[in-house]
């Protein structure tokens, strides 16, 4: 029986891998067995892929603009003939969805959509089933696919994102990152891998970082902004931070990351990692940074969003209350004085992972799902 032609399509494939849907779209080139993968890329071809894999460059640059668009566009179009299978991997809109729906949708095979959030904050049932057009959907969570059902579609699935364990794991704190951030490996060292401008966190971190150093100002605490800055939103907010920290001459304490090419070292370098958010609106179902930081055995502090439910509980994360500076800070504190709490949460968190989110676990649901088809 001769292998399945899978086209993945995605943005452009390229690195940094600090990109959810590129992190997932690469790791599941990698690692997917017994089928053809074509995925899109640059000229620049992308490393540690393997021979069955085809790279295709339909992309002038990393850069998703108007241009790039209709250049994706016409490579389904005219390919829409060649695929067993059609698996999109790029979150749905409605300009994409109804191109693709009215002048590239395949004529052959099967089609595929992998919904990683369902935006009920801004589509309603009517517009979300106009948008979602594939023969199968697969949903991140258990929650998100009992909804698309709800919503009436009748094939979905639930298959977990899977990392890569042997990238995301423990290790040592990498000396280099420490010094370009004027750490010291004896500081407690606390990260948001987050946004500036949107899911509601930042506000409540800046807040909460004055409260703690004016009532510990000789705390090891050290804090770091993991946060891409994405538009013009997120630089005028984290403009509006750093002049807040400056002024509360904090700035010595407190780092700022943009795009980092080694994320599992910036994991390490942490002791906690933070995810106070108020809202997922925009992101994953299941965020990969608190998937990746529970590989590397980081306990990481969530709120109480229903969203986190079926990834978090108390022997792998610490739940506070959303929009608590007092909760935030009580859980801080008892992690920087708890370090067998602080171990016993990391190990944990990493066993979880292995068991629900390894890539080679998710690799073969998805290669078993394009040989169903």
């Amino acid at each position: 029986m001769s292998m399945k032609k899978v086209l993945l399509a995605t943005r452009p494939l390229v690195p940094p891998w600090d990109e959810a849907s590129k992190n997932f779209a690469y790791f599941l080139a990698k690692s997917v067995t017994g089928a053809e993968l074509t995925v899109l890329t640059t000229p620049e071809k992308i490393t540690g892929l393997p021979g069955t894999v085809t790279q295709e460059p339909v992309y002038p640059s990393a850069e998703l603009g108007f241009g790039a668009k209709l250049k994706l566009l016409r490579y389904l179009r005219n390919r829409r003939g060649d695929f067993d299978v059609t698996h999109y991997l790029f979150t749905p809109a409605k300009r994409n969805a109804l191109i693709i729906r009215n002048l590239a949708k395949p004529t052959k095979g099967k089609t595929i959509q992998t919904v990683a959030t369902i935006r009920e904050d801004l589509y309603s049932p009517d517009e979300l089933r106009s948008l979602l057009f594939a023969d199968v959907l697969v949903a991140y969570t258990d929650r998100s696919k009992v909804r698309l059902e709800e919503l009436g579609f009748s094939d979905v699935r639930r298959i977990y994102p899977g990392i890569d364990l042997d990238l995301y794991r423990p290790r040592e704190k990498d000396r280099d990152m420490l010094d370009e951030f004027h750490f010291s490996a004896e500081d407690f060292i606390v990260i948001y891998p987050g946004e500036y401008s949107r899911l509601g966190a930042t506000d409540l971190l800046v807040e909460s970082l004055m409260h703690h150093f004016n009532t510990h100002p000789d705390s090891a605490l050290r804090f770091i902004f993991a946060c891409r800055v994405k538009n013009a939103a997120d630089v005028a907010k984290k403009k509006e931070v750093v002049a807040a920290l400056a002024a509360a001459d904090l700035l010595p304490k407190v780092a700022f990351s943009d795009t980092v090419f080694d994320m599992p070292a910036l994991y390490n370098l942490a002791d906690v990692v933070a995810f106070p958010v108020g809202n997922m609106h925009g992101k994953f179902d299941i965020p990969l940074v608190i998937v990746e930081a529970y590989a590397c055995g980081k306990p990481v502090i969530l709120t109480d969003l229903p969203d986190f439910e079926e990834f978090s509980n108390p022997d792998i994360s610490v739940t506070i209350p959303r929009g608590s500076n007092e909760a935030f800070l009580k859980a801080l504190h008892t992690l920087e004085s708890d370090t067998l709490r602080r171990a016993e949460l990391g190990k944990n968190a990493r066993a979880f992972v292995e068991r629900h989110f390894d890539l080679a676990t998710t690799a073969e649901e998805y290669g078993k799902l394009y040989a169903s088809l």
